[in-house]
């Protein structure tokens, strides 16, 4: 197994063991002879690079040079990879902090090992559930590696997950050709924002940091407060306390000002994740017949889950905030390209400060007035 990284298993984290733990528990692929899978990678390919034409025709955003970022179609290990060595480099700052936080002291090392490894199987697990949900990725802050490459200056990398998109194609009964194409325009529009508006990964960099910048950084305290949130999930709290229902684990363990952060970035990833299915529904009807029907079955799969673990787990992990900010973030822009016209929308991406705020995304108009008309003098 190729090595995430260099030194992958010190530190906080046993990054080869997590790659090696999903790889191990995750599902298998849809049952595809090699002739199959060669034509699907083809066929992917394919409908990426036109995908690429229609979304930059219909935003009005990028230009073919801006598009140096790679497309890479993989399988669920190749997903993995790309996501640990991603993790790896975003999660930095904060695990050499705990480090050096921990110490270097022989008993410290020693309970570090087995914490890391402890970590790296519960990465694995996660990551082996993800692995045979997600059809597609622009990972933004992909490192280059041997095996993965990425744009000029870790400019990120468009993943096509091959066996994931045959698999749906199958559950939902829908024309594969169409669905492969219609699946490729969410994933290239996502790719457009970032190289078309060059100054956004940096911004959601920063912001992701400042996020991990006020997490505990004793392992202990952070420990703790992930036992009592779990505690919270199952019933466990105090009678009397405020309630954490419906919130994920993710959220019930922030501070104050992560609670803040986050909402900045929710607001951003709504806008990016309804943005694209705008755009997805825009093209789609020229390009894929079968849109209408790909869209009604797609839409009830994202609602209802696969099983009922399945949206346990969505809960859990956040994954029903995601299913939100497609909704919420395609009202927003839908609502905002009907009043001020697709230029007008692409104000949005003049700067951090012509973001909608959360609020602004429940709120179309109050973008609109913030950004286009300026108060009387």
């Amino acid at each position: 197994m190729t090595s995430i990284g260099g030194a992958a298993s010190s530190g906080m984290v046993d990054w080869n063991l997590a790659v090696a733990t999903a790889t191990r528990l995750m599902r298998p692929g849809p049952d595809v002879s090699r002739d199959e899978a060669r034509a699907v990678v083809a066929e992917l390919r394919r409908h990426a690079r036109s995908a690429e034409e229609h979304v930059r025709g219909f935003t009005n955003l990028g230009t073919p040079e801006t598009h140096d970022t790679p497309l890479l179609v993989v399988d669920r290990p190749g997903w993995v990879r790309a996501n640990v060595a991603g993790f790896r480099e975003l999660l930095k700052p904060l695990l050499d902090k705990m480090q050096e936080r921990r110490g270097t002291s022989p008993g410290n090392m020693v309970m570090g090992a087995v914490g890391g490894k402890v970590t790296g199987v519960e990465l694995g697990l996660l990551l082996s559930f993800l692995a045979s949900r997600v059809l597609g990725q622009y990972e933004t802050f992909a490192p280059a590696t041997r095996d993965l490459p990425a744009g000029a200056g870790g400019g990120g990398r468009l993943l096509l997950v091959a066996p994931n998109i045959v698999h749906v194609e199958r559950e939902l009964d829908v024309e594969p050709h169409d669905f492969r194409l219609w699946v490729t325009l969410h994933e290239e529009t996502h790719r457009t924002q970032f190289t078309a508006v060059p100054w956004l990964r940096d911004h959601l960099e920063g912001e992701i940091q400042a996020f991990l910048a006020e997490t505990d950084v004793d392992p202990m305290t952070v420990l703790e407060r992930v036992r009592e949130a779990a505690q919270s999930l199952v019933g466990g709290r105090p009678e009397g306390e405020e309630g954490d229902e419906g919130r994920s684990l993710v959220e019930i363990v922030q501070t104050p000002a992560q609670r803040e952060i986050l909402g900045r970035l929710t607001a951003v990833m709504s806008l990016l994740e309804g943005h694209a299915d705008y755009v997805m529904d825009g093209v789609g009807p020229e390009v894929v017949p079968s849109v209408a029907e790909i869209r009604e079955k797609f839409q009830q799969r994202r609602a209802k889950g696969a099983s009922r673990l399945d949206m346990a787990l969505r809960k859990l992990l956040g994954l029903d905030a995601k299913l939100r900010q497609y909704r919420d973030g395609e009202r927003f822009v839908r609502a905002v390209v009907d009043e001020v016209g697709m230029e007008g929308f692409n104000r949005v991406w003049t700067s951090p400060n012509t973001l909608p705020t959360k609020a602004e995304i429940g709120k179309p108009a109050d973008w609109i007035t913030r950004v286009h008309r300026k108060p009387e003098a």
